[in-house]
């Protein structure tokens, strides 16, 4: 069964990871599984015993070593459970639909491209536990599931609510039309008003019959759009508009060789991750 899985941790966002994966199950008439993993943490001192002391010492330290090991897994897993449970209490009051909870050893990303064939939709937060240190967090890999994961990926931030509005970013390439076709097929945003942005260097007849054919298959299919092409940088420009139109939601398409995809699935992912103050859907 296909489904909509929410990525948790113990950070502060995972409360608004909880709320946009049930809404988003709710409008996708979908089930609901909250996904938490336990990450392999390397210790750096067995590492460094080899040579630093004497053979049966090293062994003793070992052995204790891996022993305390096997402990912070067992509390790092009975911890998941409490966490688990807890988020789905949480869904509980939002979506009607059914609602798992899955615990897995590993790579966040890894565990969502193993089971990719169930998958409609991922919900994951801004920022993981420690996404400002060195360790592996959810929110440290958005840029890596961003780039690996077919599935679309919706990024929330905090204080998530239910969005009334959303923005295309719209290149007038082919995997923009794609993206815009997965929408229309979709009922995840049904009934909420579409603004479709497009940013060009220069607007002429080619640009202006791309954005209207794509209004056109937006309308068709029921949705309010407002369509504007404007001239200008992609970023300072889009910010802007978001900013001026009070948006509460950005959609894009992962568009390959173009400035858009360069900007939003790239480099600079993280930093329009960062300073973004609205939820980021991704389409692949």
């Amino acid at each position: 069964m296909i489904k909509v899985f929410a990525g948790i941790d113990e950070s502060d966002i995972t409360a608004d990871v909880i709320s946009a994966s049930a809404w988003a199950s709710m409008n996708l008439d979908a089930p609901l599984t909250l996904l938490h993993t336990i990450e392999k943490r390397e210790s750096k001192s067995k590492s460094d015993l080899s040579g630093a002391i004497g053979f049966s010492s090293r062994e003793h330290l070992l052995s204790e070593l891996t022993e305390l090991d096997e402990k912070r897994s067992k509390l790092a897993s009975e911890s998941g459970k409490i966490l688990l449970q807890a988020a789905k209490k949480q869904a509980e009051q939002t979506t009607s639909y059914p609602i798992e909870t899955l615990q897995r050893h590993g790579d966040i990303v890894d565990s969502f491209l193993e089971l990719e064939s169930t998958i409609r939709l991922v919900v994951i937060g801004r920022g993981g536990k420690s996404s400002n240190a060195n360790n592996h967090t959810i929110g440290s890999h958005l840029e890596t599931a961003a780039r690996r994961l077919h599935s679309p990926i919706l990024v929330t931030t905090p204080s998530f609510s239910s969005p009334s509005n959303f923005m295309i970013a719209y290149d007038g390439r082919e995997a923009a039309d794609n993206a815009i076709k997965k929408i229309v097929k979709s009922p995840l945003l049904k009934g909420l008003k579409c603004h479709l942005v497009m940013v060009a260097s220069r607007a002429n007849e080619d640009t202006r019959h791309k954005i209207d054919s794509a209004k056109n298959l937006l309308t068709s299919e029921g949705f309010e759009v407002e369509a504007t092409l404007l001239n200008g940088d992609i970023y300072p420009t889009l910010m802007e508009y978001k900013k001026e139109n009070n948006i509460e939601l950005l959609v894009m398409g992962a568009y390959a060789h173009s400035k858009v995809r360069q900007f939003f699935v790239g480099s600079n992912t993280n930093k329009m991750i960062a300073e973004s103050e609205i939820p980021l859907l991704i389409l692949r």
